[in-house]
């Protein structure tokens, strides 16, 4: 039977961890000393190299032609082309300018979407150590193939999956593959437990993964797809991009509006005919009436405002990468977070200390060396207390961990989490390595070991040698006779051992990461064995450290429950680890044990039916692997959320696509999440997302507004040439008419209402419903006055001037075109005054401010310094076939504008009268009637 066919039949049957390590091997054709270069070279050709299979390239030119596909760009194309063919050049090219912006803007967009899993092959090891011959070989990392022994020393990058076949203290960074805030005791022994996650299988070793500390053998058991990174980048693979709901919504409005003005064009086109009216007067006029309903700044504006609303967040260090993912933020229901790095700052930070039987508290978050010492809520000094700089001083000479600060002001550590976190406690006492080191030189140690659970280093100073043990309280208690205590050294009687292993016991509790210190002074280092060397020896206390919450997330949870926001906790870490960190940041009730908790092992054994009942009282989930990461996301949009998904491991990029929004770590965030998701978070601060929701809700507003201010003028538009029409007069507006107001009032104006200042409680309301579009009672009733009220001036306006003084006279001409340039006037401003009306559906605009918005008060200005030259300049008034207009009618124009606002004003009024009387029910409600959102869980 061929290696292979072994290979498929042992990962049917069980998984490699389960395995004896000889097994493995014989499974592989493999012995201790590795393959020979034939058999690497055959199991090469046979399996391929050992890379992520590259994504899927979409063609440039496929890409760019998909922005072509969307039903306005096709009308605008037509209308084009038929302006071109009845000589309307300017008009064309106008339309043609337009088309080109939307379409390069789509195409910038989508093409930046393709790039999102080829940035997994940046974490490949570009080479590895391997038995070939029985001799260790530095290969190419690409020609590692099943069944190679791996030999892994501190600070390698694990070049594939692997069964360990020797494992000497052996520790692995699994955090970007599963979040486990530490690094992880690796072992050589099965595991019999089958199923389990991968971040309990310490017999194995994954690709991409870093040795912290130790060294080890491991044979290769998965190389490329079949790795779990490459499982990653398959899932990556397999996921469309799916709309956001912005993007469903206009594409909606886009169709019906499509729709309606392609069937009134076509269907007054051949009325008209019928009527004995000629066929290419009737085109012409189809043609002005369809440019009059196609919004053909729509896509231009919506685009404009969630650019600026990207500038606005990137000032507070959210960038966006997917324009729409700027509104989907706003309407969030489920914000699902990763733990390390994101809610905590994945820096191992020493918080208690238990000495003499004193608990003291120790001060600062991260590896930053600042953070003082307090006993009772009293800050005491270090230098003061002798059992503690013992203690301090200890756990900085028992370690080989760096503590280095970059060129920006970071402080980063090399080495293990553990020993970086005891180095930045003895800094925060003011002590240094380099003055211990010069003062207390290492000469001998004993490394950690796994089965003794301790560590001991030997350093020569002028009293003798200072042995400085560290390990588990369990393992190292029992070898000390005496303890030091303020008074000095005395015996460590049972009831202190009680009360030690009692606090350790409360420490862990807490989730705690619990180390104990101990110390023993020789004449010479002792060629004893350790057994023996690491006896007799002075306790010192106890160390408790954890992957600490950041200050800001406690409160960013609070804001997030208060809008309404509902936060879930999904980690790869321990489910007491998890279940702290919620506690502390105010996510899970603080009597809540650990059935607030479900593991990963719990997700695999319930239904899809059985975890949906669960999910809204469960917020956390610990133990998870990336399947079960992209289920919960599932699962939640299949109830109807808007799912944010925030993270920044390998582990988190396959439910980051899936999310309606993926956020992604800017600091400790892999290049794969970066890729994949739609928001990068600069500062990895969780509060930031409070204010990219801020944001986003702001943003929808603002497009909202604009399409109040859009549709109620395109509607007015419609209803007024169609409406003059079917009443047997001329065009009250050329196309070239037409095209102006549309690109002039609707065009800066409405950039302006897409900065327009936040709501003062737009942090109070709940989530708008997914279901929810733009189109409610509210805003149809608001459209369809301001169209009424349009319709119900401009038409008889028209009548008027066409059919006085001039028509009187004789000169039909020039009284047709005097009246179509008091029309044009007055809807030019009519508009400019609804820019102010559009700013609200719902509040008075005296009560929203008149001038809170600077911008829209210099495009107004702008766009009637724009209309005046239009019309009053004989060179302009000839191109857009108007004509001067004397300065009463220019007031008449501006009077017949002005009423607008009162009209709309009044409307709202009734609206508000109408929403006092009938916002009731059972939930609580603020003062607006909107719903108040629950808290913790």
């Amino acid at each position: 039977m061929s290696s292979g066919n072994n290979m498929e039949m042992a990962a049917a049957e069980q998984l490699y961890y389960e395995l004896p390590a000889e097994k493995v091997l014989e499974i592989f054709g493999a012995g201790p000393d590795g393959l020979s270069a034939s058999q690497a070279q055959e199991l090469l050709e046979q399996y391929g190299p050992n890379e992520l299979a590259p994504p899927k390239k979409i063609s440039s030119w496929i890409i760019f032609f998909r922005q072509f596909q969307n039903l306005l760009i096709i009308i605008l194309i037509a209308a084009t082309g038929i302006s071109f063919f009845l000589g309307e050049h300017l008009d064309a090219y106008v339309i043609l300018v337009i088309i080109l912006a939307c379409t390069v803007l789509g195409f910038v967009q989508e093409y930046r979407a393709e790039q999102a899993a080829a940035a997994l092959q940046k974490l490949a090891a570009p080479e590895a150590t391997v038995l070939r011959d029985g001799v260790e070989q530095v290969v190419p990392a690409r020609d590692v193939v099943p069944g190679d022994v791996l030999v892994l020393h501190t600070g390698d990058r694990v070049a594939a999956d692997g069964r360990l076949l020797e494992a000497v203290n052996l520790k692995n960074d699994e955090a970007l593959l599963t979040g486990e805030s530490t690094a992880v005791n690796k072992t050589a022994a099965p595991d019999p437990r089958p199923h389990l996650p991968i971040g309990d299988r310490k017999g194995m070793v994954f690709g991409g993964t870093v040795v912290t500390y130790g060294r080890g053998k491991a044979v290769v058991t998965a190389t490329g797809m079949k790795t779990e990174f490459g499982s990653i980048a398959r899932m990556l693979g397999e996921m469309p991009q799916e709309k956001t709901p912005l993007e469903a919504r206009m594409a909606t409005i886009g169709l019906v509006l499509s729709i309606l003005c392609l069937s009134v064009s076509a269907g007054a086109m051949i009325f008209g005919v019928l009527r004995g009216h000629n066929w290419l007067q009737m085109l012409i006029w189809g043609i002005s009436l369809a440019v009059a309903a196609v919004p053909e700044a729509l896509p231009a504006v919506v685009t404009g405002a969630l650019a600026i609303g990207t500038t606005r967040m990137a000032r507070r260090n959210a960038i966006v990468k997917r324009l729409p993912a700027v509104e989907t933020m706003g309407c969030t229901t489920v914000i699902c977070t990763d733990k390390t790095g994101t809610l905590t700052k994945n820096e191992m930070t020493v918080r208690r200390l238990f000495l003499d039987n004193r608990q003291l508290a120790i001060g600062g978050l991260g590896y930053e060396p600042a953070g003082v010492f307090s006993f009772d809520d009293n800050e005491i000094a270090p230098g003061d207390d002798p059992v503690l700089m013992e203690a301090v001083r200890t756990g900085m000479l028992c370690n080989d961990a760096v503590l280095t600060e970059t060129a920006e002001g970071a402080w980063t550590v090399q080495g293990d989490p553990t020993e970086g976190a005891l180095v930045v406690l003895g800094r925060k006492a003011g002590l240094h390595e380099e003055v211990l080191a010069r003062d207390w030189p290492r000469v001998a140690e004993i490394p950690f070991d796994s089965e003794r659970k301790r560590m001991t280093t030997f350093h020569r100073d002028s009293a003798g040698i200072l042995a400085c043990t560290k390990g588990a309280p369990e393992s190292l208690l029992p070898r000390c006779s005496r303890m030091l205590a303020g008074i000095g050294e005395r015996p460590l009687s049972e009831g202190d051992r009680q009360v030690i292993m009692s606090e350790a016991a409360h420490l862990a509790g807490e989730a705690l990461r619990v180390l104990g210190l101990a110390y023993r002074r020789w004449e010479a280092v002792p060629e004893s064995p350790a057994e023996e060397m690491e006896t007799d020896l002075i306790w010192l206390g106890l160390v408790g450290m954890m992957d600490p919450p950041r200050t800001e997330a406690k409160e960013a949870v609070r804001k997030c429950f208060q809008a309404g926001i509902r936060v879930i906790m999904v980690t790869g870490d321990h489910p007491d680890t998890a279940l702290a960190v919620g506690r502390e940041i105010g996510l899970v009730l603080p009597k809540r044990t650990n059935a607030a908790v479900l593991t990963g092992t719990e997700l695999s054994r319930l239904s899809d039916d059985d975890l949906a009942a669960i999910l809204p009282r469960a917020p956390v989930f610990a133990r998870v692997a990336p399947e079960h990461k992209l289920r919960l996301v599932n699962l939640l949009k299949a109830q109807g959320e808007i799912v944010a998904m925030t993270g920044d491991g390998v582990n988190d990029a396959p439910a980051l696509k899936r999310a309606d929004i993926g956020v992604a770590m800017g600091i400790t965030g892999t290049e794969v999440t970066k890729e994949t998701a739609d928001m990068i978070l600069a500062d990895d601060n969780f509060a930031t997302l409070v204010a990219a929701v801020e944001e986003g809700r702001a943003i929808f507003d603002n497009i909202k507004k604009y399409l109040i201010f859009l549709l109620s003028a395109n509607l007015g538009e419609i209803t007024v040439l169609t409406g003059a029409f079917f009443l047997g007069m001329p065009l009250p507006l050329v196309a070239l008419q037409i095209l102006w107001v549309n690109l002039t009032t609707d065009g800066l104006p409405a950039l302006a209402l897409g900065v327009d200042p936040k709501a003062p409680d737009i942090m109070n309301r709940p989530p708008r419903p997914p279901d929810e579009g733009v189109f409610t009672n509210t805003v149809i009733g608001l459209m369809a006055v301001i169209t009424a009220y349009l319709t119900m001036v401009l038409i008889p306006l028209f009548h008027h001037y066409l059919h006085g003084f001039l028509a009187v006279m004789g000169d039909q001409e020039l009284s047709l075109a005097r009246a179509q340039t008091m029309v044009f006037v007055t809807l030019v401003l009519a508009e400019l005054v609804n820019a102010f009306n559009c700013r609200s559906e719902y509040h008075s605009l005296f009560t929203v401010g008149f001038f809170a918005n600077r911008l829209l008060l210099g495009s107004v200005v702008l766009s009637l310094a724009m209309i005046v030259a239009v019309v009053q300049i004989p060179a302009l008034a000839a191109l857009f076939h108007a004509v001067p207009l004397g300065w009463k009618e220019w007031l008449f124009a501006a009077f017949l504008a002005f009423l607008l606002l009162p009209t709309v004003e009044l409307a709202k009024w009734l609206v508000r009268q109408t929403s006092r009387r009938t916002a009731s029910g059972s939930q609580p409600r603020d003062k607006n009637g909107r719903v108040i959102s629950s808290g913790p869980r």
